[in-house]
């Protein structure tokens, strides 16, 4: 899967550590009920874009 998009970039969570602790935390529970490997990918609202529009 191929996913794009001007509207969103990939978020920034360097130094961030609870959420990305509560990331993996998620993708651990998603991956227990699934019983398949998951990566959750976390976005946000490109402000450059909203200027652009």
């Amino acid at each position: 899967m191929d996913i794009h998009s001007e509207e969103y970039k990939i978020a920034s969570l360097n130094g961030n550590e609870g959420t990305l602790k509560a990331i993996e935390d998620a993708e651990t529970k998603i991956a227990e009920l699934t019983g398949k490997e998951i990566t959750l990918i976390a976005y946000e609202k490109d402000q450059n874009q909203e200027k652009n529009q």
